[in-house]
This record gives C-alpha cells, structure tokens and sequence, in this order.
C-alpha cells in the first residue's frame, strides 16, 4: 500500500515549486494530498494541485468533503507523513504556538504523523530571533526542518531564506518514511479476533472481539518493514492486501494454538491480541440440540479449558523473542494486567476496559501499556495510532 504524504503549501512566492514536489513524490509511488492555505492561492490555484494530485485539494476550514464531517481530522488521519513547503514565518509560528485557525494549522495540530517543514521567507524574518525559537521550540517537539537554502530572494535581497531545491525536499520525504521501516527484516506473528467453539453444529461459544486491533496491528507492522504472520479467529474484515502479510484463518482456540506453535520459534516477536475463549463446551454434539428433547444438556452445558496460548508461548519465549499480550478487563485494568504480565512470562501486557461501547467493535481505545518496570497510560486514540505505539515498544 502506497504512503500518503500530505503536502502543505502556504502563501509564499515559493508556492510554485511545491509542484515539482508533488511530481517528485508521485515518482517515488507516494500518494500525495495537499492542504492549502487561503494566502497559497493567490499564488497557485487549487486547480493546477488537483490536476497533479487527481486528488480533492483542501483549503477551507469549513469546506468538509462529503462524508468528512470534521474534515482536518479526517486529513490528519491520513497522513503518513506531513510535509509544509514552502512554509512561512507566520505558520511556523502558528504551529509552534499551537495556533489553529486555518485548516493547514489544525490539520497540523491534529496529526500524529510526522510533521517536516521546509521553510521559506526573507533572509531577515529567517534569522529573526522569534523564527529561530519557534523553529527551535518546533524542533524540540520532533519536528523536522529542510533548512532554506541561501541566494538570491524574491524580494531581492541576498541570504538565507530560499525554499530548498525541491529534489532535496523530496529526498529528505522520502528518507523520513524510510525511517519509518524500522521493522525491516523483523519477523512479527499476530493474533486476532476471536475463537469460536462449537455446542454443537448451529451455536457456538465466542466473545465481542472485532479483530480490528490485531489487523491493526498487522497493517501497522507491515508498513514498517515486517514480515507478518496473522492468525485471525473468525472476523467480519477483510484480508490486507500487502505482500508481506500472511493471514491464516482458524475457528477455534485449538486452531489457533496449533497455527501460533508451528510458527512461534521462527519469529521475532508474538503479539496476542486475539479475544481467546477461556472456555469451550467438552462434549460438543455432532447434531444440532433440540429444544424440548435436549433441554438437560442445554442447560446444563458442561465446559473445560481452552489451551492458554499466550502462557504457553511466553514461558516457550527464547533471549531476545519478544511477546506481547493484551487484557481486555471491565474493573481493575491495571491490578489484573500486572497479573497477566507475571503469569504469562509476557515482556508487557497491553491492557483496556471493554463493555459499554468500549474496546470490542470500536475504531479508537484507551490503553496501558503494563512492564516489568512501569505502567504507561496512552489517551484515546486510533487502533491504528495504538498499534503504532505498541510496535514503538518493540
């Protein structure tokens, strides 16, 4: 799946050359959008972006697309990687001051994607100690800078303050989003959704679990550069679509165990995010229970354990394997989690309430990461923002 790269163009005499950025990332198999400023456009139009893009160019705060009810949330999810060029002194300090009041800025202050700004301005707003700091203050918070280049300007004058040449910003994109493939060569296998386990050949014992957060997971860890095993229980999603992800379906937890023991050994790290039942019917029925000649059984159904897959595989775990297991708990998150970290021999547990709206079926979770050494409580995010924080983990 390509990467996408949302572009920021604001109003600078500049502004033309974020053209030949687009075209350059285009080239490189990047998916570019771009955000504009309402001053960008008295330089470029939207049009001549869009023509590039073949994509909806954004500039009005209130301009949501179709279906984008809050479209710079919308556009930061997007995102793989943000990249403002040519950027002002006026926006740098915006978002070095956390100042939202275009869509560029709230895009920027929405995101969690890498943010990259090439500046671009008079040679003296460039070394103005406010630009400095806030450049700085920026760059403290993990922000990226493509310095300006020194010439001769639009205004004139001669010095620092140029847009880099747009080859430079292009490499300097791309080398960001190769970073991004820290798990290159990493062999991860994942756990998903949940088990069935049959009473008999029409019900079934199962739990709420969606499969999102492993596929997540998975998706998550293959952008990086992994080579991804996922084991899904049955689930209403999808199959990635990428080449270096291999997903094996089972039904139940026996399947599942029987799937994570023949390919434990080979990889680098196991992350058990599947909603495994802790319990199965032990006598199933080969014929579907009737009501009214089977009520005794029905009633009365007799269970036994199901195989503990994450203890199992953590107490198997080598030096160096890592192994990842979730909690999925209604009362007492972190007691419980710390619980499931010591009995599992897990190298952290990744913990969150589940029932009224919570954790199952949802797009976002709130979570904590319980170690050996501490517990980290994130906010309320994506499953795909989590399951970003997790693999940061590994």
């Amino acid at each position: 799946m390509a990467k996408t790269v949302l572009v920021g163009v604001t109003g600078c005499v500049a502004a033309y050359k974020a053209c030949e950025v687009v075209r350059g990332l285009q080239k490189a198999g990047v998916r570019v959008k771009v955000v504009m400023t309402e001053h960008a456009t008295e330089f470029v139009t939207p049009l001549q972006f869009r023509a590039l893009t073949h994509e909806p160019v954004a500039v009005g705060l209130f301009d949501d697309a179709p279906g984008d009810p809050i479209h710079h949330i919308s556009l930061a999810k997007e995102a793989d990687l943000f990249l403002i060029a040519p950027c002002t002194a006026n926006v740098i300090a915006k978002i070095a001051h956390g100042i939202a009041d275009d869509l560029l800025t709230t895009t920027a202050l929405a995101t969690t994607a890498p943010l990259v700004i090439a500046p671009a301005m008079n040679v003296n707003m460039y070394e103005h100690p406010a630009t400095q700091q806030n450049m700085q203050a920026l760059a403290n918070r993990d922000v990226s800078f493509i310095d300006a280049d020194e010439g001769y300007l639009a205004c004139g004058d001669v010095g620092r303050g140029r847009l880099a040449d747009p080859e430079v910003i292009v490499r300097a994109v791309l080398d960001a989003l190769d970073e991004q493939r820290d798990l290159e060569g990493k062999r991860i296998l994942i756990t998903a959704g949940p088990t069935v386990e049959p009473i008999d050949p029409a019900r079934f014992i199962s739990n709420r679990s969606s499969g999102k957060m492993g596929f997540a997971l998975a998706q998550a860890a293959a952008e990086r550069g992994a080579q991804v095993t996922l084991v899904a229980g049955p689930v209403a999603l999808p199959d990635l679509d990428a080449p270096n992800i291999e997903t094996i379906h089972v039904q139940t937890a026996t399947e599942m165990l029987e799937a994570v023991d023949v390919r434990f050994d080979a990889v680098d790290a196991a992350i058990f995010s599947a909603a495994v039942s802790d319990m199965r019917p032990a006598a199933p029925s080969t014929q579907k229970l009737k009501k009214g000649v089977d009520d005794e059984q029905l009633s009365h159904l007799a269970l036994e354990p199901n195989p503990d897959i994450l203890a199992t595989m953590g107490a198997r775990k080598r030096t160096g394997q890592v192994v990842v297991g979730f909690a999925a708990e209604t009362d007492s998150l972190e007691e419980h989690a710390r619980t499931k970290l010591e009995s599992k021999h897990a190298n952290f547990i990744v913990g969150n309430l589940v029932g009224e709206g919570r954790g199952f079926g949802t797009d976002d979770n709130q979570a904590i990461i319980v170690s050996a050494s501490e517990t980290e409580k994130l906010p309320l995010m994506s499953k795909v923002d989590l399951a970003n924080e997790i693999l940061n983990r590994l």
